[in-house]
């Protein structure tokens, strides 16, 4: 029997940083040697970063990138390893991965089937390789294969699916099963989403099973370039058996798992299941002494929270906790700044900051968890002692503002143990207003200029916040929500001011079940957040009209459940508005269709008008397939025809 120890690095890699991206990836391969490992996989892009966007298309960015893969070619004596990297070929540029082997560069695999929807963009910067063409290519004076193309290291077969290439029908894993291949290693850059990572071990396991091989993935790690948050999933298996796996949203700079794997037995399951074509040798043929070992039980790391009834919850913290941590430091801000209005949105960015430093350092350790924030003084004391340091909260009262909102961003930021301040801003609005009534000859009144006196009041309260900001060189973290996003219900420079919003990218009803969640149940080992009982206990508001008037979100708008269903069923499922409301029908038969057609225009007559909006949003956290990010999810013109059309059609016939 043939036993060989493969590995997976996942590694947090920084578009264009090409020495910590360089010096991150020569630690993972000695990590990796130090390990026995023989075969070891790193991410798709690694060397440059995946987020490069246009970058891509620079020459510099080229040429730097053969850079840094000649400079690791010396790491890689009796180890064979993996790493991506942008390519050029007759001015054209390719996605590829180089497998380096004994100290050499052994040749190119370029991606076949590129990533084109949602986040991703590869057909703007890279060609798709043509199946089964492999070429000669010259790098730094010598020759090498570069395509489609395979390996046989020491009577080892090895080939690769690059990321996208396994989500399609016709993933390339089924030609190399037919060409006997032992091993596929899966190098990717697969950002987070939700249910995500079961998708991925389904077709890991079931690649290894159906094509008989040992399966090797990796992945990203961290927020890489802003706005995608990649958990660094790495998955070993073989024969449909899942043989290792790490912890998910790690805040090292890189994790590394390994596995045994038996050659003999993948073969014998080949000669039994598999289907030979033999004219369609592509391999490259590399000499390579595999070290003789004697294989122990594979480690099986499954986190508990990985099993909870609350998974989506767990991982919505998780990510957005790594996803802050790693902006922070990214973007070498001292620490947050954040606008607590005692409402859910500014409730829960608070407490993922909390959660940032619990994990963090729960992870680190307090020694660890600061020196990746040395760029800054930063004292060493406990966790209290960082949420100090790291986080200021800023309640800004006009007259409008009740004391029950008060009271609990008050609560919430002693509880969390942030610094808190508290401006009186009213003088402000006034100013404003009686500078614009004396401008026009004219008193601004509730019932004729309602709008124009709400926003004023979110807008008086930015310049405060930037200024605190400024003053800390802290990053101001902007407050709305997805539901909002769609609907266009912020204000301008006012509540989307910042430069990160944190929870563009999340629906407004799953937060507020998440703060509740918080309140009582909690992430795991790490407790519940009782002081978020006021911010709980109320409904949203805006609070910007006299209290008399009784504002609360839901009354301007819809149920916030409503909203998250219109919203999916427009942006992922691209349904119309008559398409909609009958799916409304099926999900509230007790409403009248006429308040179902209310719901529906309103949306998306909102959702049309304010697009311009949804441009200028801070950027924001990718986390689902309902984005509405113009620049990763959901396009729209900022000037249309805004369905009218289709909502005059759908008012004019009640009856649907």
């Amino acid at each position: 029997m043939k036993y060989l120890k493969v590995g997976a690095a996942v590694l947090n890699q920084t578009p264009l940083d090409w020495e910590g991206n360089q010096q991150r990836i020569e630690v993972a391969i000695k990590a990796a040697k130090e390990a026995q490992i023989s075969v070891l996989c790193l991410p798709e892009l690694c060397i440059s970063g995946y987020g490069c966007e246009d970058m891509f298309l620079s020459p510099a960015t080229l040429l730097q990138s053969k850079r840094v893969l000649s400079a690791l070619v010396s790491h890689t004596e009796s180890i064979i390893v993996a790493v991506g990297l942008p390519l050029s070929y007759q001015n054209r540029i390719y996605n590829v991965v180089c497998l380096l082997a004994n100290g050499k560069i052994c040749g190119f695999v370029a991606k076949r089937f590129l990533a084109g929807d949602g986040i991703h963009y590869e057909p703007r910067w890279f060609q798709a390789w043509p199946e089964d063409i492999s070429v000669e290519l010259e790098f730094n004076g010598q020759h090498y294969p570069l395509g489609d193309i395979y390996f046989n290291c020491g009577g080892v077969r090895i080939g690769f699916e690059i990321c996208e290439e396994a989500w399609v029908a016709n993933r390339p894993g089924i030609k190399l099963a037919q060409r006997g291949v032992d091993i596929i290693l899966n190098p990717s850059a697969s950002h987070f989403a939700f249910d995500k990572h079961a998708i991925r071990q389904r077709f890991v396991l079931e690649g290894s099973r159906a094509f008989s091989v040992s399966y090797i993935y990796t992945n990203l790690l961290g927020n890489e370039s802003g706005r995608a948050i990649y958990d660094g999933d790495a998955l070993c298996a073989s024969r449909g058996q899942l043989l290792a796996s790490n912890p998910r949203f790690s805040f090292a700079d890189y994790q590394l798992i390994s596995a045994f794997i038996d050659v003999d037995l993948t073969r014998i399951a080949q000669a039994r299941t598999g289907e030979a074509v033999p004219n369609l040798d592509t391999r490259v043929y590399i000499p390579f002494d595999f070290a003789p070992l004697q294989p122990t039980a594979n480690p099986q790391c499954v986190e508990t929270w990985e099993l909870s009834p609350a998974l989506r919850e767990e991982e919505f913290a998780r990510a957005e906790a790594l996803g802050l941590f790693d902006y922070l430091r990214k973007s070498r801000s001292h620490g947050f700044v954040l606008s607590l209005s005692g409402g859910a949105d500014s409730a829960a960015i608070a407490c993922l900051i909390r959660l940032m430093v619990m994990l963090g350092v729960r992870e680190l350790g307090m020694e660890g968890f600061c020196q990746k924030l040395a760029y800054f003084p930063l004292q060493k004391t406990d966790i209290n002692g960082l949420m100090s340091q790291l986080l200021t909260c800023v309640y800004q009262a006009t007259c409008y503002s009740g004391e029950i909102t008060e009271k609990a961003a008050e609560t919430l930021a002693f509880g969390l143990n942030a610094s808190y301040l508290k401006l009186d801003v009213d003088f402000l609005r006034k100013g404003y207003i009686d500078l614009i009534s004396q401008a026009i000859n004219r008193t601004l009144h509730w019932d004729k200029d309602d709008l124009a006196l709400q926003n004023i009041q979110a807008r008086i309260r930015a310049p405060s916040v930037w200024l605190l900001a400024n003053l800390k060189n802290a990053l101001l973290l902007a407050t709305s929500n997805r539901s909002e996003a769609a609907l266009g219900y912020a204000t301008m420079d006012g509540d989307t001011c910042g430069g990160l919003s944190p929870l563009a990218g999340i629906d407004k009803a799953f937060l507020r079940r998440w703060l509740c969640w918080l309140e009582t149940q909690g992430v795991h080992d790490l407790g519940v957040m009782p002081y978020l009982h006021l911010v709980n206990n109320q409904q949203p508001t805006a609070e910007l009209r006299p209290a008399e008037m009784q504002q609360t979100d839901e009354a301007d708008l819809m149920p916030y459940e409503v909203v998250n269903i219109i919203e999916k069923a427009m942006v992922r499922d691209r349904q119309t508005p008559q398409e909609i409301v009958l799916l409304l029908k099926s999900l509230y038969p007790e409403q009248e269709q006429a308040q179902l057609i209310l719901w529906v225009t309103r949306f998306f007559r909102l959702w049309s008008r304010n697009q311009w909006k949804r441009e200028r949003y801070a950027p924001s956290f990718h986390l689902d397939d309902e984005n509405v990010d113009p620049k990763t999810g959901c396009r729209f013109p900022i000037l249309s025809g805004g369905f009218e059309w289709e909502l005059k059609a759908l008012s004019d016939n009640m009856l649907l």
